[in-house]
């Protein structure tokens, strides 16, 4: 397995809309292994491939904590197929935009169906924090990060602390 870097913002390949996966093969789980053992690394609870500069249809995940056993998600190709009324307001950061941190509202609750690492496909209800990650990961497939979801006030406000801190400026004002 092999590490992968991880983009930051603003790299216009974080923009772009990635392409579906026409099955899960020996390529496409290696790159799903090579993505966990990224993600690992960087201490994060998931990760899209194109955040690794591949503009493929792959996510991963592992929202278990440092006293459980890991427990990897692995998908290719996944779809929102019905998302709860109710919406739940969380604090969210990104690899690819780090240390930054804002609140997003999403939907409490979503089913998402995709392809599995062995080409199968599966359907999951997702709830909470597991909802949260896959919304925020399915994003990133868009070409959404999400910052987008914010105003323009904070939105702008999150990228110039970012452009700051790669340039080694302070952040604070």
């Amino acid at each position: 397995m092999a590490i992968l870097p991880i983009l930051v913002a603003p790299d216009p390949r974080l923009k772009a809309k990635a392409q579906s996966v026409e099955a899960v093969d020996g390529e496409i789980r290696q790159l799903m292994d090579d993505m966990l053992q990224s993600m690992y690394k960087a201490r994060g609870i998931g990760l899209a491939a194109p955040q690794v500069g591949v503009s493929k249809r792959v996510i991963v995940m592992d929202i278990s904590t440092d006293d459980e056993e890991p427990n990897p998600l692995r998908m290719a190709n996944p779809e929102i197929i019905w998302a709860s009324e109710d919406q739940l307001v969380h604090e969210e950061g990104c690899l690819s935009l780090p240390e930054q941190f804002a609140d997003v509202m999403r939907p409490t609750a979503v089913k998402v169906r995709y392809l599995d690492h062995e080409n199968e496909i599966r359907e999951l209800v997702a709830e909470e924090m597991l909802a949260i990650c896959v919304q925020h990961e399915m994003d990133h497939l868009e070409g959404t990060l999400f910052v987008d979801r914010l105003t323009n006030l904070k939105r702008n406000m999150i990228l110039r602390k970012l452009q700051k801190a790669r340039r080694g400026l302070p952040t604070t004002v």
